[in-house]
Protein backbone atom coordinates (compact mmCIF):
# COMPACT_ATOMS: atom_id res chain seq x y z
CA UNK A 1 0.00 0.00 0.00
CA UNK A 2 1.13 3.37 -1.39
CA UNK A 3 0.55 6.72 1.04
CA UNK A 4 2.40 10.27 2.10
CA UNK A 5 3.44 11.15 5.52
CA UNK A 6 4.49 14.40 5.72
CA UNK A 7 5.28 14.68 1.76
CA UNK A 8 7.36 11.87 1.92
CA UNK A 9 6.00 8.79 -0.24
CA UNK A 10 5.97 5.14 2.05
CA UNK A 11 5.12 1.78 1.09
CA UNK A 12 3.70 -0.05 3.79
CA UNK A 13 3.51 -4.14 3.49
CA UNK A 14 2.09 -6.96 4.74
CA UNK A 15 2.33 -10.77 4.35
CA UNK A 16 -0.12 -12.68 6.01
CA UNK A 17 0.97 -16.08 5.51
CA UNK A 18 4.85 -15.21 7.76
CA UNK A 19 2.55 -12.50 9.48
CA UNK A 20 5.82 -9.87 8.77
CA UNK A 21 4.73 -5.71 8.66
CA UNK A 22 7.39 -3.66 7.32
CA UNK A 23 7.24 -0.14 5.70
CA UNK A 24 10.10 1.09 3.25
CA UNK A 25 11.06 4.09 0.87
CA UNK A 26 10.33 3.31 -2.38
CA UNK A 27 12.99 4.21 -3.48
CA UNK A 28 15.27 2.15 -6.13
CA UNK A 29 18.40 3.68 -7.58
CA UNK A 30 17.51 6.94 -6.52
CA UNK A 31 13.95 6.81 -8.20
CA UNK A 32 10.64 6.72 -7.03
CA UNK A 33 9.32 3.58 -7.74
CA UNK A 34 6.10 1.29 -7.74
CA UNK A 35 5.76 -2.38 -6.99
CA UNK A 36 3.20 -5.43 -7.49
CA UNK A 37 2.99 -8.22 -5.94
CA UNK A 38 4.32 -11.79 -7.84
CA UNK A 39 4.33 -14.33 -5.69
CA UNK A 40 6.38 -15.76 -2.81
CA UNK A 41 10.00 -17.29 -1.56
CA UNK A 42 9.94 -18.88 1.08
CA UNK A 43 6.51 -18.76 2.04
CA UNK A 44 6.93 -14.42 2.20
CA UNK A 45 5.44 -12.17 -0.33
CA UNK A 46 7.66 -11.08 -3.63
CA UNK A 47 7.06 -7.91 -4.96
CA UNK A 48 8.18 -6.65 -8.74
CA UNK A 49 8.95 -3.18 -9.56
CA UNK A 50 8.00 -1.23 -12.51
CA UNK A 51 11.16 -0.24 -14.31
CA UNK A 52 13.71 -2.72 -13.69
CA UNK A 53 11.39 -6.02 -13.75
CA UNK A 54 13.40 -7.18 -9.80
CA UNK A 55 11.76 -8.97 -7.72
CA UNK A 56 11.90 -7.71 -4.07
CA UNK A 57 11.37 -9.92 -0.89
CA UNK A 58 8.71 -8.55 1.80
CA UNK A 59 10.51 -9.69 5.12
CA UNK A 60 13.46 -7.84 4.18
CA UNK A 61 13.25 -5.40 1.36
CA UNK A 62 15.70 -7.30 -0.30
CA UNK A 63 15.97 -7.78 -4.20
CA UNK A 64 17.10 -10.84 -5.24
CA UNK A 65 16.52 -11.21 -8.69
CA UNK A 66 16.88 -8.97 -11.60
CA UNK A 67 19.11 -6.01 -12.32
CA UNK A 68 18.72 -4.20 -8.84
CA UNK A 69 19.62 -8.27 -7.24
CA UNK A 70 21.31 -7.46 -3.86
CA UNK A 71 20.19 -3.99 -3.57
CA UNK A 72 17.87 -2.76 -0.66
CA UNK A 73 14.99 -1.14 0.66
CA UNK A 74 15.20 1.44 2.96
CA UNK A 75 13.24 0.26 5.92
CA UNK A 76 11.26 3.08 7.80
CA UNK A 77 10.26 2.98 11.53
CA UNK A 78 6.94 1.65 12.14
CA UNK A 79 5.64 -0.74 15.49
CA UNK A 80 2.48 -2.89 15.89
CA UNK A 81 -0.02 -1.46 17.83
CA UNK A 82 -3.58 -1.39 18.50
CA UNK A 83 -5.79 0.77 17.02
CA UNK A 84 -6.78 2.02 20.24
CA UNK A 85 -3.22 2.38 21.91
CA UNK A 86 -2.49 4.45 18.55
CA UNK A 87 -4.51 7.05 19.32
CA UNK A 88 -3.97 7.00 22.84
CA UNK A 89 -0.06 7.52 21.86
CA UNK A 90 -0.63 9.52 18.44
CA UNK A 91 -3.89 11.61 18.97
CA UNK A 92 -3.81 13.60 15.93
CA UNK A 93 -2.65 10.30 14.03
CA UNK A 94 -4.75 9.09 10.81
CA UNK A 95 -6.49 6.52 9.86
CA UNK A 96 -6.27 5.37 6.08
CA UNK A 97 -10.47 4.71 5.57
CA UNK A 98 -11.41 0.84 4.67
CA UNK A 99 -12.40 -0.13 1.11
CA UNK A 100 -16.04 -0.16 1.53
CA UNK A 101 -15.55 -2.93 -1.43
CA UNK A 102 -13.51 -5.18 1.13
CA UNK A 103 -15.27 -4.66 3.97
CA UNK A 104 -16.49 -8.44 4.51
CA UNK A 105 -13.08 -9.32 4.07
CA UNK A 106 -11.78 -7.20 6.74
CA UNK A 107 -14.26 -8.63 9.02
CA UNK A 108 -12.83 -12.12 8.37
CA UNK A 109 -9.51 -11.53 9.45
CA UNK A 110 -10.70 -11.23 12.92
CA UNK A 111 -9.39 -15.03 14.07
CA UNK A 112 -6.03 -14.46 12.11
CA UNK A 113 -5.51 -11.05 14.48
CA UNK A 114 -6.25 -13.15 17.67
CA UNK A 115 -4.16 -16.34 16.17
CA UNK A 116 -6.94 -18.45 16.25
CA UNK A 117 -7.18 -19.13 12.13
CA UNK A 118 -6.73 -22.82 11.23
CA UNK A 119 -5.75 -22.15 7.72
CA UNK A 120 -2.78 -24.33 6.50
CA UNK A 121 -0.93 -21.16 5.58
CA UNK A 122 -1.97 -18.39 8.01
CA UNK A 123 -3.26 -20.12 10.99
CA UNK A 124 -1.03 -20.00 14.62
CA UNK A 125 0.35 -22.67 16.81
CA UNK A 126 -0.51 -22.34 20.22
CA UNK A 127 2.50 -23.81 21.46
CA UNK A 128 6.06 -22.26 21.32
CA UNK A 129 8.63 -22.98 18.95
CA UNK A 130 6.60 -24.36 16.22
CA UNK A 131 6.29 -23.60 13.04
CA UNK A 132 3.66 -21.27 12.93
CA UNK A 133 4.30 -20.04 16.37
CA UNK A 134 4.93 -16.16 17.22
CA UNK A 135 7.69 -14.94 18.12
CA UNK A 136 8.95 -11.31 18.81
CA UNK A 137 12.12 -10.52 16.45
CA UNK A 138 15.00 -8.26 17.48
CA UNK A 139 17.64 -6.60 15.27
CA UNK A 140 20.44 -4.90 16.69
CA UNK A 141 23.83 -4.23 15.08
CA UNK A 142 23.52 -7.04 12.71
CA UNK A 143 22.61 -9.18 14.93
CA UNK A 144 18.88 -10.58 15.78
CA UNK A 145 17.41 -12.65 18.77
CA UNK A 146 13.63 -14.21 18.86
CA UNK A 147 11.61 -14.48 21.73
CA UNK A 148 8.66 -16.42 22.53
CA UNK A 149 5.35 -14.44 22.52
CA UNK A 150 4.29 -17.30 25.12
CA UNK A 151 6.96 -15.89 27.45
CA UNK A 152 6.47 -12.46 27.08
CA UNK A 153 2.79 -12.92 27.38
CA UNK A 154 3.44 -14.65 30.46
CA UNK A 155 6.74 -11.98 31.77
CA UNK A 156 5.27 -8.90 30.51
CA UNK A 157 9.23 -7.41 30.07
CA UNK A 158 11.80 -8.51 29.43
CA UNK A 159 15.43 -7.09 30.16
CA UNK A 160 17.77 -8.83 27.88
CA UNK A 161 21.66 -7.93 25.77
CA UNK A 162 21.11 -8.29 22.04
CA UNK A 163 24.98 -7.54 20.58
CA UNK A 164 26.36 -6.34 23.84
CA UNK A 165 23.62 -4.07 23.97
CA UNK A 166 20.99 -4.09 27.11
CA UNK A 167 17.24 -4.02 25.84
CA UNK A 168 14.56 -4.09 26.35
CA UNK A 169 11.25 -5.59 24.81
CA UNK A 170 7.84 -4.78 27.12
CA UNK A 171 4.16 -5.74 26.15
CA UNK A 172 1.13 -2.97 26.52
CA UNK A 173 -1.77 -4.32 28.60
CA UNK A 174 -3.96 -4.87 25.69
CA UNK A 175 -1.74 -8.32 25.35
CA UNK A 176 -1.01 -7.09 21.72
CA UNK A 177 0.71 -3.88 21.15
CA UNK A 178 4.60 -4.30 22.19
CA UNK A 179 7.50 -1.92 22.08
CA UNK A 180 11.73 -2.79 21.86
CA UNK A 181 14.19 -0.02 23.70
CA UNK A 182 17.70 0.55 24.09
CA UNK A 183 18.89 0.41 27.72
CA UNK A 184 21.57 2.91 28.88
CA UNK A 185 22.90 -0.09 31.07
CA UNK A 186 22.21 -3.90 32.24
CA UNK A 187 21.36 -2.14 35.39
CA UNK A 188 18.60 0.22 34.31
CA UNK A 189 15.65 -1.49 34.77
CA UNK A 190 12.34 -0.46 33.45
CA UNK A 191 8.52 -1.61 34.89
CA UNK A 192 5.37 -1.12 33.24
CA UNK A 193 2.98 0.88 35.54
CA UNK A 194 -0.54 0.56 35.07
CA UNK A 195 -1.81 2.66 31.80
CA UNK A 196 1.16 1.71 29.78
CA UNK A 197 3.09 4.10 31.96
CA UNK A 198 6.92 3.16 32.36
CA UNK A 199 8.96 3.59 35.27
CA UNK A 200 12.47 4.26 34.88
CA UNK A 201 14.45 5.19 37.91
CA UNK A 202 12.78 9.00 39.33
CA UNK A 203 11.14 9.78 35.89
CA UNK A 204 7.99 8.02 34.23
CA UNK A 205 7.66 7.55 30.40
CA UNK A 206 4.65 6.65 28.04
CA UNK A 207 4.50 3.58 26.07
CA UNK A 208 6.59 5.43 23.32
CA UNK A 209 9.74 6.39 26.12
CA UNK A 210 8.88 9.83 26.76
CA UNK A 211 9.20 11.37 30.11
CA UNK A 212 5.49 12.42 30.91
CA UNK A 213 7.03 15.33 32.48
CA UNK A 214 9.50 17.03 29.93
CA UNK A 215 8.56 14.73 26.75
CA UNK A 216 12.06 13.76 26.28
CA UNK A 217 12.66 10.75 24.40
CA UNK A 218 14.72 8.70 27.38
CA UNK A 219 14.22 5.23 25.47
CA UNK A 220 15.05 4.97 21.96
CA UNK A 221 13.09 2.10 20.34
CA UNK A 222 14.60 -0.46 17.68
CA UNK A 223 13.01 -2.56 15.25
CA UNK A 224 10.81 -5.39 17.01
CA UNK A 225 8.47 -7.35 14.54
CA UNK A 226 6.04 -9.89 15.27
CA UNK A 227 6.01 -13.07 13.11
CA UNK A 228 5.87 -16.68 12.65
CA UNK A 229 8.73 -19.07 13.90
CA UNK A 230 9.25 -20.04 10.69
CA UNK A 231 10.07 -16.99 8.78
CA UNK A 232 11.89 -15.38 11.64
CA UNK A 233 14.50 -18.54 11.53
CA UNK A 234 14.35 -18.58 7.43
CA UNK A 235 15.15 -14.93 7.22
CA UNK A 236 17.19 -14.47 10.17
CA UNK A 237 19.13 -17.80 10.16
CA UNK A 238 22.13 -17.10 13.00
CA UNK A 239 19.39 -15.70 14.96
CA UNK A 240 19.54 -16.18 18.74
CA UNK A 241 16.84 -17.73 20.66
CA UNK A 242 16.04 -16.31 24.48
CA UNK A 243 15.71 -18.55 27.06
CA UNK A 244 14.00 -17.13 30.56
Amino acid sequence: MRDQIAGKEIMVTYCSVCRTGRVFDPIVDGHPETFRLVGMDHFNAMFEDSRTGSWWQQANGEAIAGPSKGSQLPELDSYQLTLGKFFELFPQGKVMDADPSFLSKYDSLGKYEFGKSKSKLTGTDSLSWKEKSWVVGIRVREKSKAYDWNDLKSIGTIHDVVAGQPVALILSEDQQSFKAFLRIDVTQSIERLPGDFLSVGKDTLDFRGASIHTGEQVLYPIYAYQEFWHSWRTFNPQTEIYVP
